[in-house]
């Protein structure tokens, strides 16, 4: 069979028509390639980054910097760029991304994918010493939850976490991930909440929060969950609102039985849970199923952030 009747041949044409940024060069997305032995594509051997812009502007670049430093230290991926240089990186992806939709950069919001490789090399479990990385980045446009949806908050259903035991590390190796949304999605719901043994670690592309008795309460920081961004940002906003938090184990127990449950991420910012696996969340509150006062809280807060941040550029 030609290239060209390949089943799949023409999945490049409905790429979006944007500018990506790949190895030292900006081009169409469309046109970006790497090489087959790339070690990201055999082994998922890299890691990325999500950064949200809120008028053109980078939020919590700084922390996303930090973590991207720690991930490339445990795979020991030198950092190609320093933060000047990634900040720079994103500000034109960001502008080339605003140029080809029309909009003044400022006028935009965007989320930056950042994807890092440890390059390309003969197919060899073992790291090799003298890999160059590859530097992939691209821009999407920020597609906010609509009013609705966080008028109501979102099902989610409850699985046994099988990942590895590195989930600190933002890794590209994401199947398990694939696996655990895929479970959410075959039922319609937003997202799957995740157990091990007893005790909760987080969502397939979320941190996990709940509130009891006017406190917050999320996961310890450790190597069996991946510290959102939202970790540092909703721990500030508690002290910001006078709001109890704490890191601590969380049973299972104490997630049913939560008054409210909350997700966090970088496109989500934090979403309130109405179900899981179809109970009621705060079933014994005034606002069972619903959206509670310590989301309404963080929300607002979560918008002072963002404008804070925009102002200060």
């Amino acid at each position: 069979m030609s290239s060209k009747n390949h089943p799949y041949a023409s999945t490049a044409t409905n790429l979006p028509d944007t500018i990506c940024y790949l190895n030292g060069e900006f081009c169409p997305l469309r046109e970006a390639k790497i090489s087959v032995l790339d070690r990201g594509f055999i082994f998922g051997d890299g890691v990325y980054e999500v950064v949200p812009l809120y008028q053109g502007q980078p939020f919590r670049f700084e922390q996303h910097m930090a973590r991207l430093d720690r991930s490339l230290l445990e795979l020991r991926i030198p950092n190609p760029y320093s933060k000047s240089e990634w900040l720079n990186l994103v500000q034109q992806l960001a502008s080339h991304f605003a140029q080809t939709t029309n909009q003044k950069v400022e006028h935009t919001q965007q989320i930056i994918y950042i994807q890092i490789s440890r390059g390309v090399a003969p197919r060899d479990h073992a790291m090799p010493a003298d890999c160059v990385p590859t530097v992939f980045m691209m821009a999407n446009p920020f597609k906010p939850v609509s009013p609705e949806i966080r008028a109501t908050g979102v099902k989610c259903v409850s699985a046994h976490d099988f990942r590895w035991e590195k989930a600190h590390i933002k890794s590209t190796s994401l199947l398990g991930a694939v696996f655990a949304r895929q479970i959410s999605a075959d039922v319609g719901a937003t997202e799957t909440i995740m157990f091990r043994g007893d005790y909760l670690s987080e969502a397939s592309s979320s941190n996990v929060w709940i509130v009891k008795n006017g406190t917050v309460f999320a996961p310890p920081k450790d190597h069996l969950i991946l510290e959102g961004i939202r970790y540092g940002l909703i721990d500030e906003m508690c002290k910001a609102q006078s709001i109890p938090f704490v890191l601590r184990k969380i049973t299972k127990e104490e997630v049913f039985s939560a008054d409210e449950v909350l997700l966090s991420s970088a496109s989500k910012e934090v979403l309130p849970v109405s179900h899981i696996d179809d109970r009621l969340v705060g079933l014994h509150t005034t606002h069972a199923g619903k959206p509670g006062p310590i989301y309404k809280k963080l929300h607002l807060a979560y918008q002072s952030f963002v404008d804070a941040s925009c102002n200060s550029h």
